[in-house]
């Protein structure tokens, strides 16, 4: 009966068949199956539902992502800041995670007969960064990333892998800036966002959130002039915006920034949020040049999201053959008998020593046993080398999916 109603919901058989053909490639592509398979990461009843446990293998790929975001915020200005995991409840109050966000939270702690929290946001944290010295419009903006761990409540029933869980790392920034700064900030992020995905290859769509019904800070003046600021800059980063009504954080509006896989999966990763109310909250001032105090303006943004769920979207992406520069393991070395072992582990060190990931394959067993691993593995290089590549100081090279093989100088 479903495969009745399945085949009567398309109107050829042919769409039918690329129908059947996608949801097979989405079941070889599941996260959750290949991080099993290529051994990338696990949970555990253990520790509990909703927290991700990174294998070595996966762990590479997060440091080589990790390198390259925090190489191109450098070029942008950003300096790295990091904060507490746990808080006490009260700096959640004065910010209104408490309030509107308490569902969200984990329990209090009592620590010296005072209530904690664990942390479901770093933007309080940088604030008291913030508030640690005087600030005046020549320090402005400040541009503030961190890698932040935080930790949210999510019910048990919409756990999946590594795509909705409880704890999780976001590639987090916070700006303080001028109004007269805030356009050119905004569109920055927005150009942010595009090297970093077109990088992965990702299409991507953005979108308008604007106030939610209910459960928000701030009144209708303050989010109006949000909103328009937000609209200001995407105008400038010449950035199409698609309207959606009422999805806002509940301090301030956002851009929301949709990115689409290899299968056209849509998935919500980066956010830029421009944030009126938090600043008025915490009291936050600048000496402007006039002389007198103002108040800043916040922009939180996330570009990657989360690092849990962007890297799982990037397996299913990827279908776990990640680029060579991101790769769990870059390049296999393998020797064709024993007796070559020898050459191979030269040839392992002289990479390492460049910081290429390398599986030296150098333990008794057949050659051709080895490949398969090596293909298994997703590794993009083999090397294989025998009587002859030593004595002549050359490599067999084999690509990922290819049969063929290319000798050339080692070098």
């Amino acid at each position: 009966q479903r495969q009745m109603c399945i085949r009567d919901s398309f109107w050829t058989q042919a769409e039918l068949d690329a129908h059947l053909a996608w949801l097979e490639e989405v079941k070889a592509r599941d996260h959750r199956k290949l991080g099993t398979e290529l051994d990338l990461f696990s949970t555990h009843a253990e520790a509990g539902g909703g927290f991700v446990f990174w294998h070595p293998h996966l762990g590479a790929v997060r440091r080589a992502i990790e390198d390259f975001w925090w190489e191109q915020h450098q070029l942008r200005g950003y300096d790295p800041v990091y904060t507490p995991h746990v808080s006490r409840e009260d700096l959640f109050r004065v910010s209104g995670h408490l309030q509107n966000y308490g569902e969200m939270m984990y329990a209090s702690m009592e620590i010296e007969e005072q209530p904690y929290r664990v942390k479901p946001m770093n933007c309080p944290g940088h604030i008291l960064i913030y508030q640690t010295r005087t600030r005046s419009y020549r320090d402005l903006p400040l541009r503030w990333a961190e890698l932040g761990t935080v930790y949210r409540y999510e019910r048990s029933g919409v756990l999946h892998g590594m795509l909705r869980v409880r704890g999780f790392t976001q590639d987090d920034a916070h700006i303080f800036c001028t109004p007269e700064q805030l356009a050119d900030e905004i569109a920055d992020v927005c150009d942010l966002v595009a090297k970093l995905f077109r990088t992965f290859g990702f299409e991507y769509t953005a979108y308008l959130a604007t106030k939610p019904a209910e459960h928000t800070i701030g009144d209708d003046e303050v989010w109006e002039r949000a909103t328009e600021a937000l609209r200001l800059a995407a105008q400038k980063a010449e950035l199409p915006l698609e309207l959606d009504e009422g999805g806002g954080a509940f301090y301030g509006p956002k851009i929301d920034f949709k990115i689409r896989d290899a299968l056209g999966r849509e998935w919500q990763n980066a956010t830029v949020q421009c944030d009126f109310n938090l600043p008025q909250r915490f009291a936050l001032k600048y000496t402007d040049s006039d002389g007198h105090e103002k108040q800043p303006i916040m922009v939180h943004r996330a570009i990657l999201g989360s690092m849990e769920r962007f890297v799982g979207c990037l397996i299913e992406h990827y279908g776990g053959r990640f680029p060579l520069w991101c790769a769990p393991r870059q390049v296999a070395l393998i020797p064709i008998r024993e007796e070559h072992a020898d050459y191979v582990r030269g040839l392992a060190r002289r990479l390492q020593s460049e910081l290429f990931r390398v599986d030296c394959m150098d333990a008794p067993g057949h050659m051709n046993k080895k490949i398969k691993q090596a293909q298994h593995d997703q590794v993009p290089f083999m090397l294989i080398a025998g009587e002859r590549e030593a004595a002549e100081g050359t490599v067999a090279v084999r690509r990922r999916g290819t049969r063929e093989q290319d000798v050339m100088p080692f070098e």
